[in-house]
C-alpha cells in the first residue's frame, strides 16, 4: 500500500471527511455556518471538551472508562469559584493550581479504588459520579458562585489574546493535546499505557507496573477535569452546583470514541481525538441553526456513542481479518 493509500485507510481521515461533510451539508441549509463566526463559535465549543477528552483517552487506552469526569469538574469549579469569593485577595493564577489539585486528589481516589479494591472502573466511576456531584451540592449549599466573585482576568481568557485575539483557553487546549500526543508516543510510560491496555494479562510480564499505570492514567484524567473546570469559570463566568459539568462525560465520551479510542483498550490518538472533538464542536453549534432544541442533544450524543462504538467492532473484525488473511 503507498503512502497515498494509508493516509486513505486512516480512521482519522474518515473523521476529516465526516467533519467536511457535515459542514457543507449544514452550509446548504444555513450558509452561515461556513463563516468566520460560525467558526469562533464552533472553536469555543470544543476547549473544555478537548481538555477532559485527552485524559479520557488515556484512561480508555489503559482499558478503563472514568464516568465521574463532569462531576470532578463541577466540585473542581465549584472549590475553586468558592475560594475567589472567599479569598478575593488571592492571586487569580493560583486558582488553576488549586483547581487541576482538586481534580488530581479526585481522579486518585478513583485510581485507588480501581486498583486496591480491584473493583469495575465503571462502577466505580458511576459511584462517584454521583458523590462528587453531591459534594458539591454540600459544600456550596446548592449555591451559585456569580459571575462578580470570578477575577476579571480569569475571564479575560476565554475572550481574547494578543495573538489574532484568539482566546487564550484555545490554545491552552491545544497544548494539552501536544503535551498528550508527547507523553503517549514518546515516554515510556506512555507506552506502558498502551501496552496495558492492549494484553492486560502479558503487560506485568513486560515490565509494566499495572497498580501505577493504573492510578496515573485516574489521576491525570482528574487533573485535567480539573483544568477544565477552571476554565468553566473563565468560560462562562459563574459557577452553578447544578449544572456545571452535569452531562460533561458524555460529550466527552462521544468525541473519545468517535475519534476512534477502542472502548477495548490498547488503540487510541490524539489526533483522532480532536477530530472527534472538533465533529462534536461541529454538531454543537449546527444545533441551534437548524432550530433543533438543546434538550436534543443528549440524544444525539447517545445516538453518536452508538454508532462510534458500532463503526470500532467493523474496524476490529476487518482487523483480525486482515490478520489472519497473512498469517494463511
Amino acid at each position: 500500500m503507498n503512502a497515498l493509500g494509508r493516509i486513505l485507510a486512516r480512521r482519522e481521515t474518515g473523521i476529516a471527511v465526516m467533519i467536511v461533510l457535515f459542514a457543507l451539508a449544514v452550509s446548504l441549509y444555513k450558509p452561515q455556518f461556513l463563516t468566520l463566526n460560525s467558526l469562533r463559535v464552533i472553536l469555543l465549543l470544543t476547549p473544555l471538551v478537548m481538555i477532559a477528552a485527552m485524559g479520557q483517552m488515556l484512561v480508555l487506552v489503559a482499558r478503563h472508562v472514568d464516568l465521574s469526569i463532569g462531576s470532578m469538574l463541577g466540585l473542581s469549579a465549584m472549590l475553586t469559584g468558592m475560594m475567589f469569593r472567599d479569598l478575593p485577595e488571592i492571586p487569580w493564577g493560583l486558582g488553576f493550581a488549586v483547581s487541576i489539585g482538586i481534580g488530581t486528589l479526585l481522579g486518585l481516589v478513583n485510581g485507588a479504588l480501581v486498583t486496591f479494591f480491584r473493583l469495575p472502573s465503571i462502577i466505580v466511576t458511576l459511584g462517584t459520579l454521583n458523590l462528587y456531584r453531591g459534594l458539591t451540592f454540600i459544600v456550596s449549599n446548592a449555591r451559585q458562585v456569580d459571575r462578580q466573585f470570578i477575577p476579571a482576568d480569569l475571564k479575560g481568557m476565554s475572550q481574547t489574546s494578543p495573538l489574532l485575539g484568539i482566546p487564550w483557553i484555545i490554545f491552552m487546549a491545544f497544548a494539552v493535546a501536544l503535551l498528550t500526543y508527547w507523553f503517549a508516543m514518546h515516554t515510556r510510560v506512555g507506552r506502558q499505557i498502551f501496552a496495558l491496555g492492549s494484553n492486560p494479562i502479558a503487560a506485568p510480564l513486560r515490565g509494566v507496573k499495572v497498580t501505577q499505570v493504573t492510578l496515573l492514567v485516574f489521576a491525570i484524567s482528574g487533573a485535567l477535569s480539573g483544568l477544565a473546570g477552571i476554565m468553566y469559570a473563565s468560560r462562562w463566568g459563574f459557577v452553578n452546583p447544578s449544572n456545571t459539568g452535569f452531562g460533561f462525560e458524555f460529550q466527552v465520551i462521544a468525541a473519545v470514541v468517535i475519534g476512534g479510542v477502542s472502548i477495548n483498550g490498547g488503540v487510541g490518538s490524539v489526533l483522532g481525538v480532536m477530530l472527534g472533538v472538533l465533529l462534536m464542536g461541529c454538531v454543537a453549534a449546527a444545533l441551534p441553526l437548524l432550530g433543533i432544541p438543546g434538550t436534543a442533544q443528549s440524544a444525539i450524543y447517545g445516538a453518536v456513542i452508538l454508532v462510534a462504538l458500532l463503526i470500532d467492532r467493523s474496524v476490529r473484525r476487518q482487523g483480525i481479518a486482515r490478520f489472519k488473511a497473512a498469517r494463511a
